[in-house]
C-alpha cells in the first residue's frame, strides 16, 4: 500500500517504462457531485500497486503525470468514470487509453459485458465481488479489500492482452482506436450547466417550458456544483421539471407545487429559483434549441423499426455488439435524414453499417427472410414490383453442377 509521495514516485517511476499499464480505481460518489477518489489500482508485468489516495500528504502529482504519459497505454475496463476522475482532479485527460468493454463490444461480447464477466470468458478467471459496495473511504483498509483491488488489475493485464490479440487478428484495432478519440477528449468530461436541461429533454414539449428548464437546470447544476453535492440534494428531477411546466413567478405559486420541498420557497434558493424563471421567460423563443430535434428528430417510426431489423442481422453477421454501431437516436435521425451527423454514418460504421442503412431507405436493399434468418436483398434503382424469391438451395447431401448456390444470385452477404 503506496500511502506517501515519495513511494509513489518510486512507483510511477518504474511504471512509466512500461509499454501498458492497467489502471482501476475505488470511488465514492453518494453524498457529493464530484467522485471522491479513495484508492488507485495500477499494475504493470512486474506486479501490482495500490495507492491510498486519501493517505494524509500525499501528492498525487507523480500519478497524474504517469496518466499524461503519451509513451505508456492506460488500460481500463469501463473506464469513464475513473478517467472523468483524473480530469477533475488535474484538468487533464489520461491518453493513450484502452478500454476493455468498448473493445470487447467490437468483438462481439456484448453491450455492455460486466468485468468479471469478461474475465471468465476471457481467462477463466473468477472474481471475488463480495468487497465491490464496501466503503472505500474507511481506514485501514481490510485485507479482503485490498485483495480485491489486486485482483481487478492483475487480471485486467490478461484479458487485454487476449483482446489486443484478437483485435489485430480480426483487423478492428482501428476501430477501438476510433472509440478512443471519444473517452479522451476534454468534452466528454466537462459539465457544463448550460447543457444541464438535456437530461429533461424528452419530459419537454413547449417553448416556454424549455426556456424555463433552461435556465433553472443551469441554476441547479451550479449549485450543485459549487456545494459539491448530487444534484437531487438540491432539488429533485420532478421538482426541476415541475418548475419548468408550470414557471411559478411569485413565492406562493412555488410553493403550491406538489413535487417543491416544503417551506423552501421562503429561502434563498427559492428566490434564485423565481429570478431563474424570469430570466426563462424573457428569452427569445427564436433563440432556443429545436425540441422537435430532441424527441424523435422527425424520423418515420415503420422505417426506424426496419432499421432496428438491419442493425441486428449486420452485428449479428459480424460479431459485433449493435450497441457500438448505433443507438436508436442515431436510427431516428438516419430515418429523418441521410447527412445526418452520427457516427453510424462515418468511419468504419458506415462501411459496416451506415451504407446498408441508406440503401435500406431509398430502396435498394430490402429484408427477406430465408430458411428462418433475415437477409438483405438487392434491387435495382426505381425498379417496381416485389422482389424476386430467391432461387431454392440443393439440399446439403445431393451432388450435381450448376445451382448449387442459386439462391445467393437473389441475397447479398452483409
Amino acid at each position: 500500500m503506496i500511502t506517501d509521495t515519495n513511494a509513489l514516485k518510486t512507483v510511477c517511476a518504474r511504471l512509466a517504462k512500461a509499454p501498458y499499464i492497467t489502471v482501476d480505481t475505488e470511488f465514492l460518489r453518494e453524498t457529493t457531485f464530484w467522485p471522491k477518489l479513495c484508492v488507485v489500482q495500477l499494475a504493470d508485468a512486474e506486479g501490482p500497486e495500490v495507492v491510498d489516495a486519501l493517505a494524509p500528504g500525499i501528492d498525487l502529482t507523480p500519478l497524474f503525470e504517469l496518466m499524461d504519459d503519451r509513451n505508456v497505454l492506460k488500460v481500463f475496463h469501463s473506464g469513464r468514470q475513473d478517467i472523468e476522475i483524473f480530469h477533475h482532479l488535474s484538468g487533464k485527460v489520461p491518453h493513450p487509453v484502452f478500454d476493455t468493454q468498448v473493445a470487447a463490444m467490437v468483438l462481439g461480447f456484448g453491450d455492455s459485458i460486466s468485468y468479471d464477466q469478461l474475465v471468465a470468458r476471457t481467462t477463466g478467471g473468477v472474481i471475488d465481488k463480495s468487497s465491490r459496495f464496501t466503503d472505500w473511504s474507511r481506514r485501514p483498509l481490510s485485507d479482503e479489500q485490498v485483495t480485491y483491488a489486486i485482483a481487478d488489475v492483475t487480471h485486467l493485464r490478461d484479458v487485454y492482452e487476449k483482446l489486443a490479440a484478437d483485435l489485430d487478428k480480426r483487423g478492428r484495432a482501428d476501430w477501438v482506436s476510433e472509440e478512443m478519440e471519444v473517452l479522451t477528449s476534454p468534452a466528454t468530461y466537462e459539465a457544463h450547466p448550460d447543457d444541464a436541461w438535456r437530461r429533461f429533454a424528452s419530459r419537454l414539449r413547449k417553448p416556454r417550458d424549455l426556456a424555463v428548464m433552461i435556465e433553472v437546470a443551469a441554476w441547479r447544476e451550479r449549485e450543485a456544483q459549487g456545494r459539491d453535492v448530487p444534484r437531487s440534494r438540491v432539488l429533485k428531477d420532478d421538482a426541476i421539471v415541475e418548475v419548468a411546466t408550470r414557471a411559478p413567478r411569485d413565492v406562493a405559486a412555488l410553493g403550491s407545487l406538489r413535487a417543491f420541498p416544503r417551506g423552501y420557497e421562503r429561502s434563498k434558493a427559492g428566490q434564485e429559483i423565481l429570478e431563474a424563471v424570469e430570466r426563462g421567460l424573457k428569452r427569445d423563443p427564436a433563440d432556443l434549441p429545436a425540441l422537435e430535434a430532441q424527441r424523435g428528430n422527425g424520423g418515420n417510426p415503420a422505417t426506424v423499426e426496419l432499421l432496428k431489423v438491419l442493425l441486428r442481422m449486420i452485428a449479428e453477421k459480424h460479431a459485433v455488439a449493435a450497441k457500438v454501431l448505433a443507438n436508436t437516436e442515431d436510427l431516428e435521425r438516419i430515418s429523418a435524414d441521410d447527412d445526418a451527423d452520427v457516427p453510424a454514418l462515418s468511419g468504419w460504421r458506415r462501411e459496416l453499417f451506415g451504407e446498408q442503412a441508406l440503401k435500406l431507405k431509398a430502396g435498394t436493399l430490402a429484408l427477406g427472410i430465408e430458411r428462418g434468418r433475415v437477409v438483405a436483398l438487392e434491387r435495382e434503382p426505381g425498379e417496381d414490383g416485389p422482389l424476386p424469391a430467391p432461387k431454392p438451395r440443393r439440399s446439403r447431401g445431393r451432388r450435381g453442377g450448376g445451382g448449387g448456390n442459386g439462391g445467393e444470385q437473389a441475397t447479398q452477404e452483409i
